[in-house]
């Protein structure tokens, strides 16, 4: 993708998360005035109106990164599950996926009773195969054989830390292989005081696949092919939220991913509950159904993630939130700091 103008300086990409989820910094970004505000997420509640409506992702992040071994070879692979589609199939990545041919057996380098393992199904292409394992893997199975996927520019091993820090407080529904970041800033208390003033606070599920840090090679970034994520949304939320529009209040979204399944959702007027997958991709241009205010972390420069806050907020308004908050030292992405992003 062209240059869009962002530079984030590597010492400034978050390692850990801060020391307590709302020690977090907050940049808030009134997108009419242009006006830049320097805060801390402790402070959340006081952005929001008693008359919004929040809505936010309950995934969870699955233990889905393992460590195999060839059979035949002895050859050290890193297996990362995206999608279950059986009690004993899954889709996945592995690396480097030029060892790996169809009918490949692998073992599960873990300390479980039974020696699990699966065979090579299927090649997808990209480094994504379908695999068979020997025995049935659910999502409470991997919390014994798997650690969780931290993105490759946290540059250290995953610790016990990982398994609470990288989960929202609010995470309910195994399926997701990327945390919906925006929402770890928030805790039990933040809610509440979030709730206690009579805002609504409305769940849906996307789940974030690893493509989320696909990064846009395209010169034009309209030309690329975006991931696809399943997502849903109950009865009780699009009821809740279709409320919301019909008395104008404002909807405000923790995540693009929340954006996402919502402005997928959206048809003829109301948000349509229940399940789908979806390939919306946003960039500038598009024009927002339901979405009229924003939390979010910083993304990466070269993803699909950083265009659609563009797409919200303005391309020029971004680069000058970029610039600020490299300017006093924000922390970035995933366990970086966050932004609200609102009309006025």
């Amino acid at each position: 993708m062209k240059n869009l103008g962002i530079e984030v300086p590597r010492r400034l990409i978050a390692q850990y998360p801060a020391s307590k989820r709302e020690d977090s910094r907050l940049l808030i970004y009134r997108i009419n005035s242009g006006r830049i505000t320097d805060d801390r997420f402790s402070n959340i509640a006081d952005y929001i109106r008693p008359d919004d409506c929040v809505v936010y992702n309950d995934a969870r992040v699955i233990n889905a990164r393992l460590q195999g071994k060839k059979r035949l070879t002895g050859a050290l692979l890193e297996v990362l599950l995206l999608k279950r589609r059986t009690a004993e199939e899954w889709e996945c990545l592995i690396r480097p996926a030029r060892r790996v041919k169809e009918e490949a057996e692998v073992s599960i380098e873990a300390e479980v009773p039974n020696r699990l393992s699966f065979l090579v199904k299927h090649l997808f292409g990209n480094g994504r195969f379908l695999i068979r394992f020997s025995e049935p893997v659910g999502y409470e199975d991997l919390e014994k054989i798997g650690t969780i996927p931290l993105p490759k520019y946290i540059k250290r091993p995953v610790e016990a830390l990982d398994s609470e820090r990288y989960q929202t407080v609010f995470s309910e529904r195994f399926g997701a292989v990327a945390s919906p970041t925006a929402g770890l800033h928030f805790t039990e208390d933040s809610i509440s005081r979030i709730k206690g003033q009579g805002t609504l606070w409305v769940p849906l599920t996307l789940y974030v696949d690893w493509g989320t840090f696909q990064p846009v090679r395209e010169d034009d970034y309209r030309c690329h092919t975006i991931h696809s994520e399943a997502f849903d949304i109950s009865e009780a939320s699009a009821e809740t939220i279709n409320r919301a529009l019909e008395r104008k209040r404002r909807v405000l979204c923790v995540g693009t991913t929340s954006v996402r399944a919502l402005e997928s959702a959206y048809e003829s007027g109301r948000v349509k509950k229940g399940s789908g997958e979806t390939d919306l991709y946003i960039y500038p241009g598009y024009r927002f159904k339901v979405t009229e205010g924003m939390i979010t972390n910083f993304h990466l420069p070269d993803s699909t993630l950083i265009l659609l806050v563009m797409a919200f907020a303005g391309v020029e308004g971004i680069r000058e939130v970029y610039r600020h908050a490299v300017r006093e030292e924000y922390r970035f992405f995933s366990y970086g700091d966050a932004m609200l992003l609102t009309k006025d």
